[in-house]
């Protein structure tokens, strides 16, 4: 939710406003004591929506109304938010073709579900001095195995534990 709390009635500063009735209807812009006067013949609110705008644009509403309807604006922009994981598989040098089309498996339909995966080839021993090329070859293997369209966002990078990278959905 939002820290920004609309300023209603005499809690608004600016000497002029462009006011908004609650059809929609635009009554200009007039002084604030002649908006509040407005609002209070119509049993009504004056609330201040746009108070960075030149001039600020405020709106004759009933406020109960106007919370009501911004608390289900935020709900749904709420719902519409997909987040993102980033996903994690592991690979060893000496990972069987049949563990690794399972662990493509697995990334792939974690990109379906719009997750970023990060791949590791985690390498031991004497793996860990191997020829960069060779070892980026043995991440293609499993690259190969992904069935979902996906783009690399992060190159192969090697660190102490191995090679690393991270692909998305494209």
């Amino acid at each position: 939710m939002s820290t920004y709390r609309a300023r209603i009635n005499h809690q608004i500063k600016a000497p002029e406003l462009r006011v908004i009735t609650e059809d929609g209807a635009n009554l200009g812009v007039i002084p604030l004591s002649q908006a509040i006067r407005e609002a209070q013949a119509r049993g009504l609110d004056l609330i201040e929506i746009s108070p960075n705008a030149v001039p600020p644009v405020a709106k004759i509403q009933d406020y109960g109304k106007f919370q009501y309807d911004e608390k289900k604006k935020q709900k749904v922009a709420k719902a519409r938010t997909v987040t993102s994981e980033l996903k994690n598989v592991q690979v060893k040098m000496g990972t069987g073709d049949h563990d690794l089309e399972l662990k493509a498996k697995k990334a792939s339909e974690w990109l379906k579900e719009g997750h970023r995966v990060k791949i590791d080839l985690f390498l031991t021993g004497r793996y860990k001095y191997m020829e960069l090329n060779f070892l980026k070859e043995r991440l293609d293997r499993i690259f190969k195995l992904i069935t979902v369209e996906y783009k690399v966002a992060m190159a192969p990078l090697k660190g102490p534990k191995g090679l690393t990278t991270i692909v998305e959905k494209k």
